[in-house]
């Protein structure tokens, strides 16, 4: 255990690694400070080179071979107590995370915390329920098995840091790998704590390590590390080409989901009510979701009433502390990512694209920015073309369902896209068009964990979900037994 913890909120968090069943400290550390007060600074928290990350992957390494040769429903029984600790924990997870990257508390409380511990029930069930194919062929008995592949590697962004490290770390730890996390610098903190249940959870020295740092310093040497057998991403298709350089170069299967800029279609069919509420919510989290439909595209006989809905519902909107209630709409997530938002404005602003509504930030002393809504000029147009990741979203219409189509498919992105139609035979012919991995008709958000989850185009490769994420992270053998050699 560490020397000292960082105190938020009154929850005791370790500002230190978590390598081989220990706490291990760095020589240097970074700042993380809270979005909902720049002031508030959370802790300094130990900060990873190229030595932490051999250290972890040999910790990994030494863990493997007990690890793995655990059965699915041995390895299932540590994970159920993981998940049942995590149950046990909501509320300072919750105080961590809301501080750490300013979730909406009451969300977190909610629904989000829990979310992480059903993703390790699942994908352990998942395992252990797993029954390989088996046939006859040419004379033998066949039988598809999972092997455990070996280290596993998973990135994960600032952006609902709780939710993605036990979506990728839940399905890695069942099929049998040990795992090295890295969390993302501006919102670490809801992993260490993870780092403590798993210790309670009983599993062993080295099947979970967590390493903290800047990407291109400790990231950049995990993912390069020819030890490793398996990587996991979430986060910018810059940052993935790197990544996939060094997969490449040492032939290590890869996933990637790299955000999006998903369509929110609205067709005259409608009901205009709940697509409008819908569309105004795509401003939760601050815009902060990869899946969040951006590019309102609607259709031109119903522009204006949809329009006057729209607004109404976003002026319900609350801007405020995610600790509130009654705030709808947190903080960002980091200057430099306001800053970022600003720019996009900015230069749709200068491109002759039309601030329809917001445009601005939400005073000066704080890190929110006004729901936006902009008419681009031009299809074209950056805002449009281009992940914002904010409260930001354009606003076209179109004549028909093939203009519609052409719209949603003309971005290079592709992980979701939303549909609101009254028409059966319209949901099913505009959700098969809609180049993306995941469709929505006349919902949004709706999860089944065992569902593939991925994106086309620059939105990522690979799958993850179900027995897609297992299998990603087991290596397949076809077991063959000649008919009649064995008893």
């Amino acid at each position: 255990m560490p020397s000292s913890r960082a105190e938020i909120s009154n929850v005791a968090v370790s500002p230190d690694h978590y390598i081989g069943g220990k706490r291990v400290s760095s020589a240097t550390t970074f700042e993380v400070r809270s979005p909902l007060d720049w002031e508030w600074k959370l802790a300094d928290v130990a900060r990873g080179d190229a030595l932490t990350a051999d250290a972890a992957i040999t910790a990994a390494i030494d863990a493997f071979p007990e690890w793995s040769a655990l059965t699915p429903v041995e390895r299932a029984s540590h994970l159920h107590q993981l998940a049942d600790l995590i149950d046990e924990t909501i509320e300072e997870l919750a105080t961590v995370e809301c501080a750490d990257m300013a979730m909406l508390l009451e969300s977190l409380q909610a629904r989000v915390i829990h979310r992480g511990a059903e993703n390790f029930r699942n994908y352990a069930d998942l395992s252990s329920e797993y029954a390989g194919r088996k046939w006859s062929s040419k004379g033998t008995n066949n039988e598809v098995q999972r092997m455990p592949a070996g280290p596993a590697v998973i990135i994960t962004p600032w952006n609902a840091p709780w939710l993605l490290s036990t979506w990728k770390l839940a399905p890695a730890l069942a099929a049998g790998n040990p795992v090295i996390l890295k969390p993302a610098e501006w919102s670490p903190l809801s992993a260490s704590i993870l780092a403590d249940l798993a210790d309670r959870a009983g599993l062993p020295p080295g099947v979970l390590n967590i390493v903290q740092g800047m990407g291109d310093e400790v990231g950049a040497a995990l993912v390069g590390d020819r030890r490793v057998r398996r990587i996991s991403f979430t986060g910018s298709p810059e940052t993935a080409r790197h990544i996939g350089v060094a997969a490449a170069r040492n032939i290590v299967p890869f996933t990637a989901e790299l955000g999006g800029k998903g369509p929110l279609l609205v067709f005259g069919d409608a009901d205009l009510e709940a697509a409008a509420k819908k569309a105004a919510g795509q401003f939760d989290d601050a815009g902060q979701v990869c899946l969040a439909g951006t590019r309102l595209l609607v259709e031109a006989s119903i522009s204006s009433d949809f329009l006057e809905l729209f607004n109404r519902y976003t002026d319900d909107h609350v801007l405020g502390d995610s600790r509130n209630p009654s705030t709808t709409i947190s903080p960002m997530i980091h200057p430099q990512h306001l800053e970022r938002v600003i720019g996009f404005v900015d230069r749709a602003r200068e491109a002759g694209d039309t601030i329809v509504r917001g445009g601005e930030r939400w005073k000066e002393d704080g890190l929110w920015y006004e729901p936006t809504l902009i008419r681009p000029k031009s299809n074209y147009s950056e805002v449009v073309q281009r992940e914002v990741f904010g409260p930001v979203l354009t606003y076209q219409t179109f004549r028909d369902e093939a203009e519609a189509i052409d719209l949603a498919n003309s971005t290079e992105y592709g992980l979701s896209g939303i549909v609101y139609t009254g028409s059966e035979e319209r949901a099913h012919r505009v959700g098969r068009s809609i180049r993306a991995g995941t469709v929505w008709v006349n919902t949004f958000l709706v999860r089944d964990l065992t569902a593939p989850f991925g994106g086309c185009g620059i939105s990522g490769i690979g799958r993850e979900g179900g027995d897609y994420a297992l299998d990603f992270h087991s290596d397949l053998k076809t077991l063959q037994i000649s008919e009649g050699s064995v008893c």
